[in-house]
């Protein structure tokens, strides 16, 4: 049953409206990698490096290292062994584009993306929010009305940080800075990153400098097309269908990280980290993030983006933040409100392409079984397959210890929470079925 709504139904307006626009300059049009990748070029490099002893073989049995955190022997692998902080703890994650040539690649620069991982070390879990950079905030320090990605140019690190207290009432507790040249240069350093692209996309701009010419279907991506897939929009969708191909990248670099023919690989991506990653936190501290990660349920890590509308002005484009919706995804994600289960039982819905129909109603009559009212429609082009909760009663343990158990074929999606339920069918949680 194909179900839309009404604010669907503006959105693709808007979106059409979008495609009909005059192409933005290249400054405008580049896009970094998602901010979720700093933390794996740090932190992430740090599990490779404590799971195989890189940088800890080295040591004198005799001593310890100067923080008391690993204590190892020639013949111990290294431990994680001082607990954290029991205070759940919010890191800023900011990717940075670039002034051009020759110019300070921290000094002046726009966070193109922004997103807060709230870690809780009791737990061992991980919640990110993504802010849309065109977000319309008001500025601390009379800098006035601008984009929240305009923080970082006007004053640097510290301006962004009060910008999300202020704003939203977030309290930072460290951050981590990647340069969108970083992308490139790690690609290239680990032999390229696996990446299933789900479409064709073919893209010319030669003022910018970019050109973008991949097959759909399975790819080994080096590290320029690498960029021309994180920055491609000119299939609809925008900076939704961007920020879905970050998320499914920073998946596949994941897996990239923790193969085993990257151990040789480390002293590279190193440099890279040393050269573009800014950061407060120092390698041992990262030592610790990358000690917690290895506990961490990827299939429990919830991600959303804090909602609201796409509004014009001129030739300038906003996003206009809800503010109760924000007020809900922040207190879910950031202050673990636990929802409210009223019993009522939730209303599924499935997405799927052409190709998964066969798939989608074989968990239609799964669903039907378990007492769920199921919405279906078909949609020809979908990125990934992923879990979207649209209410906030919907839960990740619902997905992992309920729903997944019952049904195996929706293990290990990405988790998703939009309360805008622009991925939804008059649903209150969405699977959706995509070609990979």
């Amino acid at each position: 049953m194909k179900v839309i709504n009404s604010q669907q139904e503006e959105y693709r307006a808007f979106l059409k409206n979008i495609r009909e626009e005059r192409q933005e300059s290249s400054n405008l049009v580049k896009i970094v990698f998602t901010l979720a990748i700093a933390l794996l070029c740090a932190v992430i490099v740090c599990v490779v490096l404590v799971e195989n002893n890189f940088f800890l073989n080295s040591i004198d049995s005799r001593t310890e290292d100067m923080t008391g955190i690993f204590r190892v022997t020639r013949k111990q692998r290294a431990a994680f062994e001082v607990p954290f902080t029991p205070r759940r703890q919010n890191i800023l994650l900011l990717g940075v584009d670039s002034n051009g040539a020759g110019t300070d690649m921290w000094e002046g620069t726009r966070s193109d993306t922004i997103m807060v991982v709230n870690i809780d070390p009791k737990t061992n879990t991980l919640k990110a929010i993504s802010i849309p950079r065109d977000s319309k905030v008001y500025l601390p320090e009379n800098k006035g009305i601008q984009k929240i990605n305009s923080a970082h140019a006007l004053g640097g690190v510290n301006l962004v940080k009060k910008t999300l207290k202020e704003t939203f009432g977030i309290k930072i507790d460290k951050y981590i800075i990647v340069h969108d040249e970083a992308v490139e240069k790690v690609v290239d350093a680990l032999g390229g990153v696996p990446v299933y692209v789900e479409k064709k996309m073919y893209y010319n701009d030669y003022a910018g400098k970019l050109h973008i010419n991949l097959e759909k279907g399975p790819n080994v991506l080096n590290g320029k097309q690498a960029i021309g897939y994180l920055r491609y929009r000119y299939d609809g969708l925008g900076d939704i269908g961007r920020t879905q191909r970050q998320q499914w990248f920073m998946k596949s670099l994941f897996e990239k990280l923790h193969s085993a023919q990257v151990i040789t690989k480390i002293p590279e991506v190193l440099k890279i980290a040393k050269d573009y990653i800014k950061t407060d936190m120092s390698f041992l501290e990262l030592s610790q993030y990358a000690g917690l990660a290895k506990s961490i349920d990827k299939n429990k890590i919830e991600i959303a983006t804090l909602p609201g509308a796409p509004n014009q002005k001129g030739y300038i484009s906003y996003w206009i933040l809800d503010p109760v919706k924000t007020q809900e995804v922040i207190n879910r994600m950031i202050y673990r409100d636990k929802p409210v289960q009223d019993g009522t039982r939730f209303k599924a819905g499935i997405m799927y392409s052409p190709t998964r129909e066969a798939d989608a109603e074989r968990i239609k009559e799964k669903l039907n079984d378990l007492g769920f009212e199921v919405n279906m429609l078909n949609i020809t082009h979908l990125s990934h397959s992923r879990f979207v909760a649209n209410k906030n009663a919907v839960t990740v343990e619902f997905y992992t210890d309920y729903l997944g158990k019952k049904i195996p074929e929706i293990q290990n999606m990405q988790f998703l929470y939009d309360p805008t339920e622009n991925f939804s069918v008059g649903s209150d949680f969405t699977i959706v079925l995509a070609e990979q």
